[in-house]
């Protein structure tokens, strides 16, 4: 193993706990939908994301490269304290987002975490600003938007083939498609995900002399970065996949099937010419896809809306805290001293504030807001299909309509017969 002094160490221990966070932040992309429509058990689900995860980051270094050696000019100086101060700003943006369920870009508050980073302590000129443009924010801007038409029509393509068909047995080969799918996606991401923790481990490596410039990764970074999110996959970030899988659209087997094809393709494609795509973009994009090509599409905006705003926030809010961590790491000792007791203090008061609320795999398809306006004229054209409603909240109301009213006119509340007359 190359030569690794303790700072070193740090970092890689950090790129590793940032990689953790990646998992379970972006579990959902590949099993929300199969989960929401009941193809797979939530346990088993994320336990086959974890296993194709670790197998894709052993697939392809391609993405890898673009991180060492394509974002940031590695002879510009840029010391490994300053990928540390970069990773501490994806982590706590990372945090942030899944503790209020947004899906935001893992990938992105990497790129802006290191980016405002390596600003602060060295300069603009130290960033390939091309690079940035063709491998970050062109397929940021562009990939959401090819996976969301493919599904879309992919959707539509479905529907029409199988109209004439067995509901229940189109249903359940669906279903086994989605686990198909969803372990294509699962796969995709270890090898477009796991892949931006190794580049950032060979770029520290790089920094701190202990591997020579442009170098690939060595397997032992390979490894843990698998190990790593496959663990975090594992975990399950049960938040962000109810908000993916229920509160973005209703999804239906045929629908959950089209989504997640087109996901993988587009993050296989992306990954092959390396580009550093958000995975959770293209998810999204295409969970939002699926929702428009069905009949009556069923897409609710105003959670979309916030998903794409904090797809917006998350390059400048990562970038900045990792300014701000680099312009006190530099500091010395003391300085990464302190930016890992923030790192500690900020990671611990999410998670403390997260068991207030816990979303688990016991009820990660539960939802709060059912009547909320849809897309496509879901909630008010005459050949909209009802959204679903889940069973932690599809109570039937049984009152017979006559006790009920001599309850009101004497002031007592109705009571609940055994077997009512009318079901209101």
């Amino acid at each position: 193993m190359e030569h690794i002094t303790l700072l070193i160490a740090i970092v890689i221990v950090t790129a590793l706990v940032f990689d953790f966070t990646n998992g379970f932040h972006d579990t959902a992309n590949a099993m929300a939908t199969t989960i929401s429509t009941g193809a797979m058990k939530p346990k088993a689900a994320v336990a086959m994301s974890a296993v194709l995860n670790l197998v894709g980051a052993f697939l392809s270094v391609e993405v890898a490269r673009t991180i060492s050696g394509g974002i940031i000019d590695e002879s510009a100086g840029v010391r490994p304290e300053v990928i540390f101060a970069g990773l501490v700003g994806a982590i706590i943006w990372n945090l942030l987002t899944w503790l209020v369920g947004l899906p935001s870009s893992s990938s992105h508050a990497l790129f802006g975490g290191l980016i405002g980073a390596t600003i602060a302590s060295v300069g603009l000129d130290a960033i390939h600003g091309d690079a940035v443009v063709m491998k970050v924010i062109v397929p940021a801007l562009v990939a959401p938007l090819v996976a969301g038409f493919a599904a879309m029509w992919a959707t539509r393509l479905t529907y029409r083939v199988a109209r004439n068909a067995d509901d229940r047995a189109t249903s359940k080969g669906y279903r086994a498609g989605q686990i198909g799918s969803a372990a294509l996606v699962s796969l995709a991401h270890g090898t477009n995900d796991a892949q931006k923790t190794m580049g950032v481990m060979t770029l520290a490596l790089i920094a701190g002399g202990a591997l020579a410039p442009d170098s690939d990764p060595p397997m032992w970074v390979i490894a843990s970065a698998g190990i790593a999110i496959a663990l975090g996959t594992y975990l399950g970030g049960w938040r962000i996949i109810r908000t993916l899988g229920k509160g973005l659209t209703d999804i239906q087997p045929p629908q959950g099937f089209a989504a997640q094809t087109s996901a993988a393709t587009t993050i296989l494609a992306s990954s092959h010419m390396g580009f550093a795509l958000s995975t959770t973009q293209v998810c999204s994009g295409a969970v939002m896809g699926c929702g428009l090509g069905r009949k009556g599409g069923v897409v609710h905006w105003s959670t979309a809306r916030k998903m794409v705003v904090a797809w917006g926030l998350t390059l400048p809010a990562a970038g900045i805290i990792g300014a701000l961590g680099a312009l006190l790491a530099e500091q010395g000792t003391w300085g990464v001293s302190a930016v890992l007791a923030l790192l500690i203090v900020v990671s611990t008061a999410i998670f403390l504030r997260s068991r207030r609320d816990p979303v688990d795999h016991s009820n990660v398809n539960d939802v709060n807001d059912v009547n909320e306006p849809v897309a496509g004229g879901g909630a008010g054209r005459a050949d909209a299909e009802p959204a679903a409603i889940p069973e932690a909240v599809a109570v039937p109301l049984q009152v017979t309509i006559p006790q009920a009213a001599s309850a009101a006119r004497a002031g007592d509340e109705p009571s609940v017969p055994d077997k009512p007359t009318t079901t209101v």
